[in-house]
Order: C-alpha cells, then structure tokens, then sequence
C-alpha cells in the first residue's frame, strides 16, 4: 500500500446536503478522486440523487436501503447537512426554531451515522467526515442554536473516533471558517437585521474574525474532505480540522449597545 496515496478509487460515498454549497463541492472532489458518490438532499430540484430529509428517521432508513441496492455497500460518510438557524440573543428565540436547528444538524448527523456504521463493519473499515464550524469551539453571539449543535457536532466526533477506531472506522471533523456564498449573505443579512446595522458592516466584522482577514471557498473544505478519506490519513482520527485562515474571535464587529443591552459581557 502506498501511504501517499491519495486516490479513491472503488470507494461509495455518501455525502449529506449534497445538492448545493460545501457538500456539492465535496461530492464533486470525491468523484475526481476516483470515489463513486451519491447525494442528499431535501431540496427535489438540486440535482441530489436522493431525497432525504436526515432528521426523519424513516427517510434515513429508505435511504440507505437504496445505497444498498445501489452501491451494494459504504466506505465514506460525509455528514453535512446543516442550517444556520435563528439568529437574534437568547430571550427572544423561538424554542421551536432552536430545536429543529439541534434536531437537523445534530440529530440528522447521528441517524446518518448510525446506519452507515454497519456497513463500514461488514466492509472491514469506512471513514466518516462531520461537518462543524469555528463556532463549534467558539462562542458564537446571537447564534446560540448553531453553536450548540456544532459543539455537539465535535463531540460526536471525539466520542465515535474513540468507539470505533478499533472495526478500522476513522471518524475525523472539518470545521470550515466563513464560507462565501448565497447561505453565507443570508446569515449577515439576518444578523445585521438584528443588530441594526448596515449588512457591509457586519460582512467586514467577518473579515477581521480571522488572521488572513478572508471568507473560505467550499473547494478548500472539500479538498480537506478528500484528504481524509484517503490511504494518506490512515492514523488520523478524531481530529477537529479548522479551515478558517485561522479564527481568532467571534465577537469582532459588535456595537456596545447591543452588548450591553443583550446582558453579554466581554
């Protein structure tokens, strides 16, 4: 075996919210790697190759009973369906908003999981590949739903990593920085919404969160992906992989006011 190998050739993958953004561009790389891929997604007009709404168990299931006949097997499991959830401080959150945002992006990742690990074992071994965010290690203001689901995000990884790294299943996270794009300009315009501010004005607090002062492409997290399911990171497992131009703060760019006013102390 060569330990620099770094092709995918005969792998079945399957990547979650593969329809658009970060996870079409990491079905997109798998597949130039030699990977055969399938996608997921709720959206029916996304190109996805299946339907799949992961927080539904049954649907899951459905699913996988499709790969089944299809792939015949699994070897690689990126787990990335995620949303942004409400934004706004904690007091006037919705409880519903917050719990279908824990419900999709934490639930969603364990009911993927749960039924790809059965085939990884009766396959000798698999990789799996979770999704989080800087926000995942960070606290993140206004955002309280997403950060919690991240940070839940990494624990997962963590625990599974330690679980099953013995049946030769590695379970590693990517956690991307501010990615640009339709999704990334939706949440600054809620934010700013919420703030009170100009959206530019939250878009250059973005910027200055980290040390290359930069939004991430989804290519950069998708090459990362690949690498992590290659021969090459045999050893790597239960590992939090930032993508982000380093993050040094998820508080730049907020007015005292708001601070004040949202009982937040810095």
């Amino acid at each position: 075996m060569n330990v620099y190998d770094t092709r995918l050739d005969n792998k079945r993958a399957l990547v979650t919210g593969g329809g658009s953004g970060i996870g079409a561009a990491i079905a997109a790389t798998l597949r130039m790697a030699g990977a055969d891929v399938r996608t997921c997604d709720t959206n029916p007009t996304s190109g996805a190759d299946l339907i799949c709404d992961v927080s539904d168990d049954n649907a899951v299931t459905a699913m996988f009973e499709s790969l089944d006949a299809d792939l015949g097997g699994l070897d690689i499991c990126v787990n990335n369906v995620g949303v942004a959830g409400p934004t706004g401080p904690v007091e006037d959150m919705d409880p519903t908003d917050f719990d279908r945002c824990v419900e999709i992006n934490v639930g969603g990742t364990f009911r993927v999981t749960r039924h790809a690990v059965p085939r990884f074992r009766a396959g000798g071994g698999g990789s799996i590949i979770n999704i989080s965010s800087t926000a995942g290690h960070f606290g993140y203001p206004l955002r309280s739903p997403y950060a919690a689901s991240k940070w839940a995000v990494e624990g997962l990884t963590k625990t599974w990593a330690m679980e099953l790294g013995r049946f030769n299943i590695r379970t590693n996270c990517i956690a991307p920085g501010t990615i640009a794009g339709p999704r990334m300009v939706g949440v600054m315009e809620r934010e700013a919404d919420s703030l009170g501010v100009p959206t530019d004005e939250v878009k250059a607090g973005y910027e200055d969160q980290t040390s290359m002062r930069t939004f991430i492409d989804a290519s950069d997290i998708a090459a990362m992906a690949a690498f992590l399911c290659t021969d090459a990171a045999r050893f790597l497992n239960g590992e939090i992989v930032s993508v982000d131009g380093n993050t040094e703060t998820l508080r730049t760019g907020w007015p005292d006011d708001v601070r004040v006013e949202s009982g937040i102390e810095f």
